[in-house]
Parts: structure tokens; C-alpha cells; sequence
């Protein structure tokens, strides 16, 4: 739990968990321990690279809905924009140009609201 609020954040992480029931409580155990406790936290790969994999990853198989959590989790992450930028790019090519639009228009607006200096 402790590698996933780090990188999701607790809102996400709070909200994920809140919505949980009797049906899907044992999935959010199961993400938590299996993807956060083990592959997320494994040696090999820093975070970084880690969040440049998962938005790779998300735009190939057009889970666009987690993109916009693991966009945050990127700059989270130390991704800047432009290297975010650079991921989409690079999945434009290897991915579709399609999948790589949707991922740029939800990537920009998390980014926006991200970086947008406090009113």
C-alpha cells in the first residue's frame, strides 16, 4: 500500500479503496499486493522508467481509463511533461497514431491541471 499511495497519490489510492465492496475488495487486495507490492516495488527498474513502461503499456492495449492516474503518477514519478511527450511520441509509432491521440488529449489535460500554479 505504502508504493502505491506513493505513487498514485492518496486520493487515488483512497478513492480506489473507498469504492471497494464485497465484490471487488478482494481485486483491490490483489492489485495492491500483487502489482504494487511486487512488480512495483521490485529492483531492476527505477520508477521512472517504471512509469514510461506503464504509459506505454496502457496507450498499446487502449486502457486509456488508467492514463490519466498514471500520467499524474509520472510526473509523480519525475517525468516531466516534454518526457511524457516523448513516451506518447515514441508510442505513436509502435502503438497507432489513434491510440497515441486519445492518450495526448487526456495526457495535456492532466498535465494542465498538474501544473497549473496555485490561483
Amino acid at each position: 500500500m505504502k508504493v502505491r499511495r506513493e505513487v498514485l497519490g492518496d486520493a487515488h489510492v483512497d478513492a480506489a479503496t473507498a469504492a471497494a465492496d464485497a465484490f471487488t475488495e478482494d481485486f483491490e487486495e490483489l492489485v495492491t499486493r500483487y502489482a504494487w507490492g511486487e512488480v512495483w516495488n521490485r529492483e531492476g527498474l527505477d520508477r521512472r522508467t517504471r512509469s514510461c513502461v506503464t504509459l506505454t503499456a496502457l496507450v498499446a492495449s487502449g486502457h486509456l481509463e488508467g492514463l490519466a492516474a498514471h500520467t499524474r503518477a509520472a510526473l509523480r514519478n519525475g517525468l516531466t511533461p516534454d518526457e511524457i511527450k516523448e513516451v506518447l511520441l515514441h508510442s505513436a509509432v509502435y502503438c497507432g497514431i489513434p491510440a497515441a491521440s486519445a492518450a495526448f488529449t487526456i495526457a495535456r489535460s492532466v498535465i494542465q491541471e498538474e501544473t497549473r500554479p496555485p490561483a
